[in-house]
């Protein structure tokens, strides 16, 4: 019963908790990633194959509803979803019906109906701060902790969710000459409030105290932590960002500093001005972390703005603004034609080959912040999405005819080869030996390429007739030919695995009619033809008109089924309800949710003329693009 709040509206499980990193689906052909449902195929989970995640998750939602004294109307969209939801309707007895409780609706999503909204670098600024700032490590998983001996077929691999502490420099809002002073009297002034409280121990030594000067002088450490939720006068700051725009989050959070220092009877030093830039928002900081007091105060909307000045530092607003870029045109070329698809895809991938080239050749870094490989592979995921989604009829061994597939496929061979000590893929296993050696074979003739004079004289021409053992050099070269050969191959069997991956991506309408059918249904309410809106705003805004969706299966009690089979027959049974006839709904997405979905959900209650609806968004985590990399072609995936 452990949950983390985003908002008051939002919550996911926490990240390594033994519910977020338990398996959603079993190594199947319809597998993605063991921390993601499997592929929808209309088919039930036999007794056996249930995976433990779908257990954890429907006993968690279950105790949920019980605390907050819910009698819930289940619905469910996708396999997964639909199992965790029969498993909820086992659990329920007389007892729980017979109760004076309040009515819910709890609608059940599986995340692989809609991969594509949490690829995409949307329209969310706290999306981009968790994009872009370090991560806390991660500790043992609680999972393998409780679970020593995994099933045979789990044995490679793994679900790792990222945690949600996110590390920012606090030390970064004083001066350079004043940091190691200021973060020594904060340090000396900590101990001495332990010292009161503990006041047994007043004359002992606090020795389990951190000493923070060092390490924030040397930047490893920032000096406080602190939340994002809200602050001690009650203002919610992560509720407010999950309601913002990309382009409207500096402007938010200059707004929040100026209350803050209104607060602290502080000036503000731009009044009236409705942009932001990362200057004005130092200079805030700075005013309030000139007094202790007001800086222990304001920690969080400290820490906030130098998380968006992190954000928007190079290389990583360079690498989003590259990313929405690449995602722009994707979006707008699938709308043409397959060929132009895959030929902006291909571009992409040798445009990724020469910036690594162009890295390895120049030590200034002048390309840092560019896409890599790795940012590639991820919108190859992004283009057959789109292609599946814009050419369902089309897929028959992909969605791009075979010439095209095939020069997508030689490219991605080609940008291996071309750096094999740097691609470190999970469907590259087993050739880690090889591509390394293969590095530094190419790192060597670079280097004896720049070091080879280039004029050769008279004198070098005779050495070279008086030399007659070049055949144990002629045989070197005959094998390093046949065991670049070989790896070429080798490497080709399994880009051709990856692609097959990328078919399945393309396909997921296919394997489910009725699925099809409804998300086909759901494109009705896509509000504006220039910006593309994910799964759960058309779903709540159809639901809560009363649209019929296929695919849409209702779950009723054991004693909703005695009432059917037996009142029924005198003409006394209930009809099916509606979701959106409740005034109170749970969503809940197995596999995880992303920030601007959150902000989706409540704009299409907004838009549907029902602002009686009280509404509360879950998901398994919280999703950037990169956690959807590591799960479908990283360390959590089964590729």
């Amino acid at each position: 019963m452990i949950f983390s709040p985003i908002s008051s509206r939002t919550f996911v499980l926490p990240s390594e908790g033994i519910i977020a990193e338990s398996y959603l689906s079993n190594h199947r052909e319809d597998s993605l990633s063991p921390g993601l449902p499997s592929i929808s195929t209309g088919k039930p989970f036999d007794g056996d194959e249930v995976p433990p995640g779908l257990t954890l998750t429907a006993q968690f939602l279950y105790h949920l509803a019980n605390k907050m004294d819910l009698k819930l109307d289940i619905f469910s969209l996708g396999d997964t979803s639909r199992a965790i939801g029969k498993l909820m309707m086992d659990m329920s007895s007389l007892y729980d019906v017979g109760r004076n409780k309040s009515s819910a609706g709890l609608l059940i999503v599986d995340r692989t109906i809609d991969l594509l909204t949490p690829c995409l670098h949307g329209e969310s600024f706290l999306d981009r701060m968790l994009s872009s700032l370090p991560r806390k490590e991660r500790t043992s998983s609680c999972y393998a902790a409780k679970n020593p001996q995994t099933p045979s077929e789990h044995s490679q691999a793994t679900v790792k969710r990222s945690p949600l502490d996110i590390k920012v420099p606090f030390e970064s809002a004083f001066g350079k000459e004043e940091t190691k002073s200021r973060t020594s009297m904060l340090s000396e002034s900590m101990m001495a409030f332990v010292s009161g409280w503990n006041s047994a121990e007043v004359d002992s030594e606090v020795t389990w105290l951190p000493d923070y000067s060092d390490e924030a002088h040397d930047g490893k450490v920032g000096t406080l932590s602190g939340s994002f939720l809200s602050n001690y006068a009650g203002v919610r700051y992560l509720e407010a960002l999950l309601d913002t725009g990309a382009k409207d989050g500096l402007v938010l959070i200059k707004k929040l500093l100026m209350e803050a220092l209104q607060l602290e009877k502080l000036s503000s030093p731009s009044k009236g001005r409705q942009t932001a830039s990362i200057s004005e928002l130092r200079s805030m900081v700075q005013m309030l972390c000139q007094h202790e007091l007001s800086l222990v105060r304001n920690r969080g909307i400290i820490q906030l703005a130098l998380a968006a000045e992190m954000a928007l530092q190079e290389p990583q607003s360079t690498r989003w603004e590259a990313f929405t870029s690449a995602e722009r045109i994707l979006s707008v070329t699938s709308a043409e034609t397959t060929q132009s698809l895959a030929s902006e895809i291909r571009d992409f991938i040798n445009t990724s080959t020469s910036v690594e080239s162009h890295k390895q050749g120049n030590t200034m870094g002048s390309t840092q912040g560019l896409l890599t490989f790795q940012d590639i592979l991820l919108l190859t995921i992004v283009g057959y999405i789109l292609a599946g989604e814009n050419f369902p009829t089309s897929i028959a061994g992909g969605p791009f005819s075979w010439e095209d597939e095939r020069s997508l496929k030689d490219v991605v061979v080609d940008s291996i080869l071309e750096r094999p000590s740097s691609v470190k893929f999970r469907f590259l296993d087993g050739l880690e030996k090889e591509l390394e050696a293969k590095g530094r074979s190419k790192d060597g003739d670079r280097n004896k390429d720049s070091s080879e004079p280039t004029s050769t004289t008279t004198d070098d021409f005779d050495d070279q007739w008086d030399n007659w053992d070049d055949d144990d050099d002629a045989d070197h070269q005959k094998e390093e030919a046949y065991g670049d050969m070989q790896l070429k191959l080798e490497v080709r069997d399994r880009v051709d695995q990856l692609f097959k991956f990328f078919h399945s991506l393309s396909s997921m309408r296919l394997h489910n009619q009725a699925l099809g059918e409804g998300l086909a249904a759901l494109s009705r309410f896509e509000t504006d033809s220039y910006s593309r809106k994910g799964l759960l705003y058309k779903l709540i805004l159809a639901v809560l008109t009363r649209f019929d969706i296929p695919g849409l299966e209702y779950h009723s009690s054991a004693v909703g089924r005695l009432f059917k089979s037996g009142l029924g027959r005198f003409g006394l049974g209930q009809s099916k309800p509606n979701f959106g006839d409740q005034s109170f709904l749970i969503v809940f997405v197995v596999g995880g949710i992303n920030t601007l979905e959150v902000r989706e959900v409540m704009k299409a209650i907004s838009e549907s003329g029902r602002p009686d609806v009280e509404l509360i968004l879950g998901g398994t985590t919280l999703l950037t693009p990169d956690d959807m990399f590591e799960l479908m072609l990283g360390s959590s995936s089964f590729t």
